[in-house]
């Protein structure tokens, strides 16, 4: 069973997510805000993080940047989930490393096709 980093400032959102992502099968752990998702991430790494932008102490563009210059999280897949839609925010969270960017309001059901994209992605290439 795989298990997925959820960081994510608003308890209402990261409560859908676990919720969702649970009844799909996965195991969940919730992070409020970079720092706490990093520590979590070097302790017991995820099979995949779901990464929101805007959070205190520190935002999900610093906490990308870390975990894609760590050698042993660089690998973690990441998606980015923000309210944040302009061209210009996709393109950057792309650039930094991210997996895929999905924005809110998000449809929960594209959001677990993609949570499964992702990782069976992530899954091959491990395998190759």
């Amino acid at each position: 069973m795989s298990t997925i980093l959820v960081v994510e400032d608003q308890e209402e959102i990261a409560s859908l997510l676990r919720f969702k992502l649970k009844n799909s099968g996965y195991d969940v752990a919730l992070a409020e805000n970079g720092k706490m998702a990093l520590e979590m991430a070097r302790t017991n790494p995820p099979d995949l993080i779901i990464l929101d932008v805007m959070m205190p102490v520190m935002n999900g563009v610093e906490a990308l940047k870390n975990l894609k210059s760590d050698e042993n999280l660089k690998s973690i897949p990441v998606i980015m989930l923000t309210a944040q839609s302009s061209e210009t925010s996709v393109v950057n969270g792309f650039e930094l490393g991210a997996d895929d960017y999905i924005t809110k309001p998000f449809r929960t059901q594209e959001f677990i096709a993609r949570v499964n994209a992702v990782l069976l992605r992530s899954q091959k290439a491990t395998m190759a």
